[in-house]
């Protein structure tokens, strides 16, 4: 399998290091890295630059651009793809070393699967909401609308995807992933594998501290553009679409009181 990692970087002169460290760790390594500059005003670009001049064994290519978020970093990134598997990763989070040689194992033995995510900082899943979950379990789109299962460095999915899909919606700044893996999972087969193979974050809790999660109603307002994106595609019907919408809010309001006691 050829698989090429997408790793768009903003101002990660701290964390990207690591980063790319967990790559090229990886018991089964990918065909090439492609980092994405985003118009970082650190020391990001000179520092990835001496990582890759001292790092001949893959392929690694540094894009640098003007600031434009991380999903048009991203499309960039999958747009200069060679592989036929694209992984994404972010600048401050790190793979453990069998993350792909996991996931490969599971792609060749069902290769039905087009896109499959992987839990991270040690989580597993027995159940959510009535949904059961096995050591690989289906996801359909609509569950995307109770919770994001996958954080964006646990997934891999073939580059195909691309041609039937798109790329990120780059207008929409908050839960831009969500909407992306939910036009996916409507067309394609997504499946979890329940294992945690992934630390994410660096150390930050999952909302309420900064980047692009730290600002809750903006994360809100993402989530409820996914359940009219849900609903434009028929995934869910118009006398589902309230409950959504009530359920985003409770778990809103929770998210507030968490940051707030926290």
């Amino acid at each position: 399998m050829n698989i090429s990692v997408i790793i768009p970087c903003y101002n990660a002169e701290r964390t990207i290091i690591n980063t790319l460290k967990s790559v090229l760790c990886q018991t089964v390594p990918p065909s090439e890295i492609i980092i994405v500059n985003d118009g970082s005003s650190d020391k990001s670009e000179e520092i990835i630059n001496d990582f890759i001049s001292e790092n001949k064994s893959i392929r690694i290519q540094l894009i640098t651009k003007e600031n434009g978020g991380v999903s048009s970093a991203r499309n960039i990134g999958m747009k200069s793809a060679s592989g036929d598997w694209i992984a994404l990763l972010d600048s401050d989070d790190e793979w453990l070393p069998t993350k792909l040689e996991r996931q490969i194992e599971v792609l060749r033995t069902m290769p039905e699967i087009d896109f499959l995510g992987c839990n991270r900082n040690g989580e597993r899943y027995d159940s959510f909401l009535g949904l059961k979950f096995e050591r690989l379990t289906r996801v359909a789109a609509k569950t995307f609308l109770l919770k994001n299962f996958f954080p964006v460095p646990t997934v891999i999915f073939k580059k195909s995807i691309l041609d039937t899909v798109g790329f990120f919606d780059e207008r929409q700044r908050y839960a831009e992933e969500g909407n992306y893996f939910i036009r996916i999972a409507n067309k394609h087969n997504v499946y979890l594998l329940n294992e945690s193979l992934v630390i994410t974050g660096d150390g930050k809790p999952d909302f309420g501290h900064s980047g692009l999660s730290g600002n809750l109603w903006e994360m809100e307002k993402g989530e409820l553009k996914n359940i009219l994106v849900c609903l434009n595609l028929k995934v869910i019907s118009s006398l589902e679409f309230p409950f959504y919408i009530i359920f985003s809010i409770l778990k809103f309001i929770r998210r507030l009181l968490i940051v707030k006691l926290r």
